[in-house]
């Protein structure tokens, strides 16, 4: 029989190490556990309290082993049986888990047990029993906010979006002061693409608790989805500002401040995110810097080639090549064109101008579309030989497999970093030759592609080090077009009329950074009375036209001179030229669809000839349509030029005749030449073919 003394000195030692494990003395607390258990090993508190303890400091193993050893002296103590439950769920065994909450639960039936055991279902994939454990605990208590947040997220795991907002919407009745159960609510909106809802939601929760950063990252996320990007930023920099080293709330403000037309400010956030190689969310960042790098102004090839390297070495699978098919013997060379981008007439000109011209007797064709399981409705002329094959809804296992089957001699990329997710198909090379095209605008980076087509004006021999793919050329412009989507006809500019000249760019708000607004004021300043026109997507937002406004302002530009609109169906966002003398290009990042369509509705586009392939794409189809005048050899130039034909009297008379026939010019050039371009392609894809089959 114990002493009382012995008892006494028990309890003296358990208190203080609780007060020591509240303090966040730790070491403490557990000599203290570890002097009581020397003189008591079968003490329940002590081997309880201990384990405690261990599994606070994450050591779930020796938590496992106090618990176990307290179930042995108190078999019938529920608490202990749902405490290692949980314990193993944090190891990762959720199937023993639950069998000791099932213990507790037979022992006495409790709402924070049958709590336990649902996230131990969860775990196990099993969401429509968890849904069931969850409704169980609050049953018993109908204010379990944690069960209630669980319960949402079951329902959002099932795709069942509505229900979750419908079971939050009461939760919220029932305990209306949780901050996280607005968050949840949140959350499920976003998942419906309900996004104000979304935004009131958190909007709930930040009235509680403002200094949620929960709250305000969720808050950001709607906002940068629905290209709210000013105040996706202003959250993200809340959230940041609570819990600075959230590498996710970081990544994002780098976006939103890129897709802004701040890649000067958010390319440090990338770069940043990207060296946390500790967090698996740094793959992501290192993937937007390869994305973004060639349009970035501090940046340069050398950036480029190496930012792109280090993102294949580090985060896309290994090169496996593909066997070489067996030498043709009459067969046509089979060829394959990967794209995300099958359904965008506008975007595909020059692709279509192309492909609707194969000779199918030389050339198998197959279509590997990943955004569309069934033949474009325009711009793709279908020949009954040819092989579509829809992608998008398989894994890049299995889109590997079905382009191996095909058995193709050459895969053109029509993707390159535009659509990221299926570099790593690309990286794998499911065909023994990868050729890059059309929409790579800078090194791929990958060893798995063999060769890149530009022209002598994107790739200049001198800059060939840059690139890990051996490099052909096409005379004239790689970006060759085709016109087949309705257009509307051309006008005469408006400057004919009298009244002031109109600059205009209609490209996307990424590629408008500082050093476009700089240059495109310095034009305005120059041009007395001259207007400015900026259409594009991001525009939508009044508050992304405040904040453009602004830049401009910083540069003494007056908002009555600048005309902000957003996006509109694309026959008559084309028609928004008829309101555009001249069309100034954005630099680094040039446009490429951009400037196709500028001059196609008789708008000449003016450029300068930069320091990389993105930023002489202009230079590329400007050259090749007959328009080398507007190519100025530099940015002082590009400012020079633009303010000169604004101030000029002949200009109107000089825009007037060239509007009226840039067509047909065009039509008359080498850029629009399809047929011209087919042939030289073709003789890139046989050299390439022979120069496999001949090795």
């Amino acid at each position: 029989m114990r002493r009382v003394g012995t008892d006494n000195n028990e309890r003296v030692l358990l208190e203080s190490a609780a007060e020591l494990q509240s303090s966040g003395d730790y070491a403490s607390a557990a000599a203290l556990y570890q002097q009581a258990l020397s003189e008591n090993p079968k003490s329940r508190d002590a081997l309880f309290n201990y384990g405690c303890l261990a599994h606070r400091k994450g050591d779930f193993p020796a938590a496992c082993d106090l618990f176990r050893r307290a179930i042995a002296v108190a078999p019938k103590d529920c608490t202990l049986h749902n405490a290692l439950g949980l314990t193993l769920l944090d190891l990762g065994n959720a199937a023993e888990g639950e069998s000791s909450i099932r213990r507790a639960i037979q022992i006495s039936s409790r709402p924070e047990f049958h709590h336990g055991l649902g996230k131990c279902l969860e775990a196990q994939g099993r969401i429509p029993d968890a849904i069931s454990a969850y409704k169980h605990a609050l049953k018993q208590d109908s204010k379990f906010a944690d069960a209630h947040l669980r319960l949402g997220a079951c329902y959002r795991a099932l795709g069942r979006s509505s229900d979750a907002v419908r079971h939050l919407e009461q939760a919220i009745e029932a305990v209306p002061e949780n901050a996280g159960l607005y968050c949840a609510l949140g959350d499920a909106h976003h998942d419906s693409g309900e996004m104000q809802q979304a935004i009131a939601a958190y909007q709930g929760a930040l009235r509680l608790n403002p200094n949620s950063a929960r709250a305000w990252y969720s808050c950001g996320c709607v906002e940068l989805a629905r290209s709210g990007y000013v105040p996706a930023i202003e959250c993200f920099e809340k959230a940041l500002g609570q819990e600075p080293n959230w590498l996710a709330a970081e990544h994002n403000l780098a976006r939103a401040l890129c897709e802004l037309g701040q890649a000067e400010r958010g390319m440090p956030h990338f770069r940043n995110c990207a060296s946390r190689t500790d967090d698996p969310g740094s793959a992501l960042s290192r993937a937007m810097i390869a994305l973004l790098i060639p349009g970035s102004p501090e940046d340069d090839n050398a950036a480029i080639l190496a930012a792109r390297r280090d993102w294949a070495r580090q985060d896309l699978p290994k090169s496996v090549p593909a066997a070489v098919s067996a030498a043709r013997a009459g067969r046509p060379i089979r060829i394959g064109y990967i794209s995300s981008f099958f359904n965008r007439p506008n975007w595909m000109k020059p692709v279509w101008a192309l492909i609707n011209r194969h000779d199918r007797a030389e050339f198998e064709v197959h279509l590997f579309s990943c955004a569309t399981d069934s033949p474009p409705e325009s711009g793709y002329q279908a020949d009954p030989r040819d092989h579509f094959h829809g992608i998008s809804r398989l894994s890049i296992e299995d889109s590997r497999a079905l382009i191996e089957r095909s058995g193709l001699d050459i895969l053109i990329d029509l993707n390159s970093y535009s659509d990221t997710g299926r570099l790593p198909l690309l990286a794998l090379k499911p065909a023994p030759i990868i050729v890059g095209w059309f929409n790579l605008y800078a090194t791929s980076g990958l060893d798995s592609f063999d060769y890149l087509i530009g022209d002598e004006q994107v790739i200049p021999v001198e800059e060939e080090r840059f690139y890990t793919e051996e490099i052909l050329r096409v005379p004239g412009s790689y970006l060759t077009f085709e016109v087949t989507h309705p257009a509307p006809e051309i006008v005469d500019p408006p400057c004919i009329q009298g009244g002031p000249f109109s600059f205009g760019s209609l490209a996307s708000q990424i590629k408008i950074t500082d050093r476009v607004v700089k240059a495109w004021a310095e034009i305005l300043s120059r041009s007395p009375g001259s207007k400015l026109l900026l259409k594009n997507t991001a525009l939508a937002s009044a508050a992304t036209r405040q904040h453009l406004l602004s830049r401009f302002a910083e540069h003494g530009i007056a908002n009555d001179r600048i005309t902000l609109e957003g996006p509109s169906q694309h026959f008559e966002f084309l028609k928004t030229y008829d309101r555009i003398d001249l069309a100034l290009d954005t630099f680094p990042y040039n446009g490429g669809t951009t400037t196709t369509e500028a001059i196609w509705q008789g708008v000449p586009v003016l450029t300068f000839w930069g320091d990389r392939w993105v930023s002489r794409t202009s230079a590329s189809i400007l050259r090749a349509g007959g328009l080398g005048d507007f190519v100025r050899p530099d940015l002082a130039g590009y400012i020079e030029y633009a303010s000169e034909l604004a101030n000029s009297t002949h200009t109107p008379q000089r825009l007037l005749h060239l509007r009226r026939g840039m067509r047909s010019e065009l039509l008359n050039s080498p850029a629009c030449d399809a047929d011209a371009f087919t042939r030289e392609m073709e003789g890139l894809y046989k050299r390439i073919y022979e120069a496999v089959h001949d090795r």
